[in-house]
């Protein structure tokens, strides 16, 4: 029996851009777990367009499973960070029509096992309805050619990232576009020539099409929720995270330790900041005293509803069982965490949150995935 595992990235996710994969930590760490138990295991990404709409972004997931997936019984795991779990939850849906698929292209459901979210915007997420303003599109742009940068580099250029930066301190009033431009130039260059054609082909991407970011404000998300169902049989598990509250000038300077932190935590603070806003009338979250049991038993509090990931308010990434909760970022989760050098691949943290977030918690959160899975295969008919 050979399990195929798929793995669907976010809004600020990719398959491989300059020569860099973004869920190279997981798909390690799954393999080495189905290795270990003696089981065959197939991993895939899933290339889809970083900002396109759910929906197109779904049908880009199906006809990779279709097409790879092969014939027969073995399961199936989809494993999707951010907007990814988004993707995923709405193809399984048995109510889903997506453009251009056949009902052939969907036989492969029956053998769908799980669905894991990883930091998914559930109930949408305050920073999409920033990321739709004018502004906020520019800032989207520059802060994706940070993560490409900065998880391939270790950290962008310090120049460029101050920038970006100081941005961030001008929320409230215009950012000029040839202030964003010039950031974005300056963090591509300090790339090959290779990589940094792989980049702009990236970023055009982002540029032409950021449907899903209109899609996630909580106003849409709403609909989502109302339309979108689980597929019975399938076993939804979700992963949850929570940075600490974002640090004031004064505790950042007392903390850091170069330049490029003091930059990076700044950068990390604005976006915590615009996640942490909340609407009454359309709330990030739909709390249940189950969930508030199970959440106060794996973290033995309850956060806060202004508590979130830097990009995720905390109760939004809840779904299904919850199978870890805890400190970390949005990013942390998918193995961009400190790391020590000369691992391979090594961890590399290019935003400070200071979570906390290690080799150790990684673990944890890839065990309670696979331990989900095989639960899940146990007892599915």
């Amino acid at each position: 029996m050979t399990t195929s595992l798929y793995l669907s990235p976010g809004m600020f996710g990719f398959a491989r851009v300059a020569s860099y994969s973004y869920f190279e930590h997981i798909a390690t760490a799954l393999e080495r777990r189905f290795m270990h138990r003696r089981r065959s295991c197939r991993v895939t990404i899933c290339d889809v367009h970083p900002t396109a709409s759910v929906r197109r972004r779904a049908t880009k997931l199906c006809r990779v499973i279709h097409e790879t997936a092969g014939e027969g019984s073995d399961p199936i795991h989809i494993v999707g960070h951010s907007t990814g779990g988004l993707d995923a939850r709405l193809v399984a849906s048995p109510s889903v029509h997506l453009p251009g698929i056949a009902p052939a292209e969907l036989g492969w459901l029956p053998r769908l096992s799980t669905i894991t979210t990883m930091n998914t915007p559930h109930f949408g997420t305050p920073l999409a309805a920033f990321f739709a303003t004018k502004s906020g599109q520019q800032v989207l742009y520059a802060v994706s050619a940070l993560t490409v940068t900065g998880l391939k580099l270790g950290a962008p250029p310090l120049a460029a990232a101050s920038a970006l930066m100081a941005a961030f301190g001008r929320l409230s009033g215009a950012i000029e576009l040839e202030v964003i431009e010039r950031t974005s130039e300056a963090i591509i260059k300090v790339l090959d020539d290779a990589s940094s054609r792989d980049l702009r082909s990236f970023l055009r991407l982002v540029r032409d099409d950021q449907g899903s970011v209109i899609q996630l404000t909580p106003e849409a998300m709403d609909l989502f929720q109302a339309s979108v169902e689980d597929r019975q049989g399938v076993r939804y598990q979700s992963v949850a995270s929570y940075a600490p509250r974002a640090k004031t000038v004064s505790s950042l300077l007392s903390a850091v330790t170069s330049p490029w932190s003091v930059v990076s935590a700044a950068i990390f603070t604005g976006l915590y900041n615009i996640t942490s806003r909340q609407d009454e009338r359309y709330p990030c979250h739909d709390r249940t005293r189950e969930q508030e049991r199970t959440v106060r038993t794996l973290l033995g509090e309850l956060p806060a509803v202004t508590e979130n990931d830097g990009v995720v308010p905390f109760y939004s990434q809840l779904w299904g069982d919850i199978v870890w909760a805890g400190k970390g970022d949005h990013l942390d989760v998918v193995g961009h965490f400190p790391g020590k050098r000369g691992g391979n691949p090594r961890h590399v943290d290019w935003l400070r949150s200071w979570s906390g977030f290690d080799e150790t918690r990684f673990d944890t959160v890839m065990d309670r995935i696979f331990e989900g899975m095989l639960l899940a295969e146990e007892t599915t008919p």
